[in-house]
Parts: structure tokens; C-alpha cells; sequence
């Protein structure tokens, strides 16, 4: 006996941050709003609003770019209290009518309502119920996308932006894939889609067409989850209690810096930043990771892995310093440094007084 396709709903906030800010400040309704850096900066858009992307503006873009593209936009610094907040009343929601939800940033979650009691087990009409409370209790607007697994109810909940609410029933399924547009597919980016269509997979249904040994020799690991997705299998759980894998922090400078020894008070600022965010947490931190994106935009990552926690130390000043070496520190100048920390795990698993022993371990 077969088991029943579970029902899983993917709720994604339509323009979130940007909604927010035309939510709190009446003067930015129906104006094309950004969220992200200043315009004469090098910031990013962090998120726009719908009114901005009717010209060309999305996620990720310079906003120098943007600017150009909309001189009229009105850029705002993001405010992440009020997106927090907001994002906390949505959670509530979702609370109130399911025990398995696996939020994945501010702006969206997973649940899982196979064995919802709710609207006779309608995941639909669930969906539609949760839609309303949001918009109703936080004045914003939702999309959602249900399936019978977490890759197609996020295709789903992307398909009738803004406001949507979208099924893709088993039986729907091939023929969805089948015409979806390689780049559409939620975890293949720009240099996997160009790479994809270098090998003429232009769809699902060009992906599906692939062997998989095939994917294997062009996309090592990834191969199983491409040949996999072509075919809508996703057997991944919603998480109610997902892990944060890492913490971090980055900042982009105005003018890009050669000078080391401002780097390492940038580096020093931008670990303190990180531990504060780790201590909100309740979490402690073992590996330490320093991103540096040079002026000629060449990216690199410098690691390493402690058996004691990290904290903010002279030793961790240190340790700052053994990651600069063997970098272009010194020779090429910067115009971006991160700093994260990861192999998370809470407090109690540890002796509290434990320091690192730095000079043991390099």
C-alpha cells in the first residue's frame, strides 16, 4: 500500500523588507522603493519594491545600477528590528496552525501539514486561511505554493507573485517541470544554468533527457539532485528544528584599502559584530572564517577549525593574523571583508571556562 503524498506549503513574503518600509511610512506606498545601499555607494539592493522592478531592478544589484535604471527610486537603509519583528508575528502565525515549520530566512518557511486537523486536512484552504491572518495581523502580503515536496511547493509559491497561491498536484507535476526554464529551477544559479545549457538542457525536460552518469561527470555530487528534481522527487523533511549552520558578517567599503593594518581593525570590528550575534543566539562558535574580496573582485576564504570556542580575545587577534597569512594582504588592496563563524553548538555542551590554546593548535 502506497503512503499518502505528504502536503507541504511554502510560504514566501512578497517583497518583504520593502513591504515593511511602504507598511510604516505612508509616503512610499506606490512608489518604487529600495531596500539596500545609497545610491553614490557601492552598496546592493538589498530588496525592492514591485513598483521598482517593472524596471529591471531585482535583488543583488549594485545600486549605482539601480539608480541609473530608476532615478525616481527611493532608497532606504534596511531597518532589521523591524523586519525581525515582523517576521516573528508571521512565525506566530504559523504556530497557531501547524507543528512542523522549518523557517528559512525572515521571509519564508516550510510547513508541513500532511496531518493537518485544519479545513478537513485542505492544505489549500490552509494556505489560504494563513494568507489572510498575515495580511490581516501584519497589513502584508503573502505568496504560497503547495505540493508534496519542498521543491515544488517553493516552484509553486514563486509562480503567481505577488499575492499567489499555487498547487501542484502529482499529477501536474511532470508537465510543470518539463517546461520550466533551466535557470527557474530553485538551487541552480547563473553558472550552473549557462553550464547547463552549454550541454543543451534548456529545461526540465531537456534535464530529465540526461543520464545520470552524464550529470555526474559534469556536476559531480549536484548530479543526483538534477536528475532527481527532473523527475519531481524531493524526499527532503521539513525541519522543524533546523540548525543555523553559521553566523556572520561583511561590510563593502566606499574606497577599496590596502592598508593591513586598517584590515585588521575592520576584521577585529567585524568579529566583534559576529560573536554579539552569536551570544543573542545562546550559540558558541569553533571554526572561524574570514571571507576578502580583492579590487579586481577575485574571492577567497581562509578557515580554521578550534577545539575550544572562539571568542573576543587577544588569541582571536591572533588567529585574524594566521588567516591573513598566505592572502594577497599587503600586495593587492580590498573592497570587501567578511568574518563568520560556524560549527555552532549551545553553551551547555561545553566547560564555560575552556580558553583556546591558540598556540597548540596552528
Amino acid at each position: 500500500m502506497q503512503d499518502s503524498p505528504r502536503k507541504i506549503i511554502h510560504i514566501d513574503m512578497d517583497a518583504f523588507y520593502a513591504a515593511v518600509e511602504q507598511r510604516d511610512n505612508p509616503a512610499y506606498r506606490n512608489k518604487p522603493v529600495i531596500v539596500g545601499g545609497k545610491p553614490d555607494s557601492r552598496g546592493v539592493v538589498a530588496t525592492c519594491s514591485y513598483e521598482a522592478r517593472v524596471f529591471g531592478i531585482h535583488s543583488a544589484m549594485p545600486s549605482s545600477q539601480a539608480v541609473r535604471l530608476c532615478p525616481q527610486a527611493i532608497f532606504i537603509k534596511p531597518r532589521f528590528d523591524a523586519y525581525r519583528e515582523a517576521s516573528e508575528n508571521i512565525r506566530s502565525i504559523f504556530n497557531q496552525y501547524c507543528d512542523c515549520v522549518e523557517p528559512l530566512s525572515l521571509d519564508e518557511a516550510y510547513l508541513d501539514v500532511s496531518n493537518s486537523v485544519y479545513f478537513q486536512g485542505s492544505a489549500t484552504l490552509l494556505a489560504q486561511q494563513i494568507k489572510q491572518e498575515i495580511r490581516s495581523q501584519t497589513r502584508l502580503v503573502a505568496s504560497a505554493g503547495i505540493s508534496y515536496n519542498k521543491f515544488l511547493a517553493k516552484l509553486a509559491s514563486d509562480l503567481d507573485k505577488p499575492d499567489g497561491l499555487h498547487v501542484i498536484t502529482p499529477g501536474q507535476a511532470r508537465q510543470v517541470i518539463a517546461n520550466l526554464p533551466i535557470g527557474k529551477f530553485h538551487g541552480i544559479g547563473p553558472a550552473t544554468e549557462k553550464k547547463m545549457h552549454e550541454l543543451g538542457i534548456q529545461n526540465g525536460g531537456d534535464l530529465k533527457q540526461i543520464p545520470l552518469a552524464r550529470l555526474q561527470q559534469h556536476f559531480g555530487k549536484a548530479a543526483r539532485h538534477y536528475y532527481d528534481i527532473a523527475r519531481g522527487i524531493d524526499h527532503r523533511l521539513v525541519n522543524a528544528r533546523r540548525e543555523r549552520k553559521s553566523i556572520g558578517v561583511e561590510t563593502t567599503f566606499a574606497e577599496d584599502i590596502g592598508d593591513s593594518r586598517i584590515i585588521m581593525h575592520q576584521l577585529r570590528l567585524l568579529l566583534g559584530q559576529a560573536l554579539t550575534k552569536l551570544s543573542e543566539k545562546r550559540l558558541i562558535a569553533h571554526t572561524l572564517t574570514v571571507k576578502i574580496k580583492y579590487q579586481d573582485f577575485v574571492q577567497i576564504t581562509r578557515s580554521r577549525t578550534l577545539s575550544e570556542a572562539i571568542a573576543n580575545t587577544p588569541e582571536a587577534t591572533f588567529l585574524l593574523l594566521e588567516l591573513l597569512k598566505n592572502t594577497a594582504i599587503g600586495e593587492k588592496k580590498v573592497r570587501l571583508l567578511g568574518v563568520s563563524l560556524s560549527s555552532l553548538q549551545e553553551p551547555e555542551h561545553m566547560d564555560q571556562h575552556q580558553q583556546m590554546d591558540l598556540f597548540s593548535l596552528l
